[in-house]
């Protein structure tokens, strides 16, 4: 066996292992989920994730889920996309300062800022609200969106933007017919990321919403099921794979042009 075939495999066993270290907690859940819930049944029960969405209340607390990320993504890649192609590709007096005041949005933990953002929508009677759980993530996602865009932007092949510029193209018009298509594996790569972080926040939901249980996110819903329900196994295992649900299934859909987009993200930074 020569060095390249050694080196194959001990690749594929690393993998393997990483692979088998990140699946056995999903498997492990999966499979107390199906359990039978009565004390000494055997066999498989499917029927724990219709008694857990109804004992729940899941699908309450994954439509709410659903409206704020979903709000939360669009409006946080709109904007992203927008600031990074300004700080990408304008010069512009105080550009720099603009740009890193931004990024001090990733440097402050949510946990430092929640209470004050509590009774600023309190003042506004907008606690138990869409705009309370919306609002606060759209700006915890913007640090983040605004730098990973402008870095995609930044690094555009210049030649095409110069060859649209003499063309007559404008602004709008580069980044919307150009640099935005070109850029598809990156924003789909922010869009995940942002889903993903927003569908898991629990600390904001918990705090915002303080009385209104059908404005409750799912991942809040599923620590007051837990509340309820601590002594079922498999109803807990099975309420934890509907709210996991929707994230692996858009990571699925999405996860071709997210590993492309984190690749290429590797490689030009």
């Amino acid at each position: 066996m020569n060095n390249s075939s050694i080196e194959r495999t001990i690749t594929y066993a690393v993998l393997i292992l990483a692979a088998a270290f990140a699946l056995y907690p999903m498997l492990v859940i999966l499979f107390t989920a199906i359990q039978p819930e009565s004390i000494g049944a055997s066999g498989v029960d499917f029927g724990n994730f219709a008694t857990a969405w109804d004992r729940g209340n899941f699908g309450t607390y994954l439509k709410t889920s659903v409206i704020v990320t979903v709000s939360v993504v669009i409006l946080s890649t709109l904007l992203a996309c927008l600031a990074g192609y300004a700080f990408g590709t304008m010069r512009f007096r105080g550009s720099s300062v603009l740009f890193y005041l931004l990024l001090l949005g990733l440097m402050v933990p949510s946990e430092a800022i929640v209470i004050p953002l509590y009774f600023g929508f309190q003042e506004l009677d907008l606690l138990n609200s869409y705009p309370a759980l919306i609002f606060p993530q759209v700006a915890q996602s913007l640090a983040f969106g605004t730098f990973w865009m402008r870095a995609y932007f930044r690094s555009s092949q210049a030649e095409v933007v110069e060859a649209a510029r003499l063309d007559g193209a404008g602004h709008f018009r580069i980044f919307w017919s150009i640099l935005v298509p070109m850029g598809r594996p990156a924003i789909i790569t922010m869009m995940v990321l942002v889903f993903m972080w927003t569908w898991n926040e629990f600390l904001l939901p918990l705090v915002m919403v303080p009385t209104e249980e059908s404005m409750r996110t799912a991942p809040l819903g599923l620590a007051t099921f837990q509340g309820q329900y601590t002594s079922g196994t498999a109803l807990l295992a099975a309420g934890a794979v509907l709210v996991a649900l929707p994230v692996i299934v858009f990571y699925i859909f999405a996860q071709r042009h997210f590993i492309r987009g984190m690749v290429e993200g590797s490689v030009k930074g």
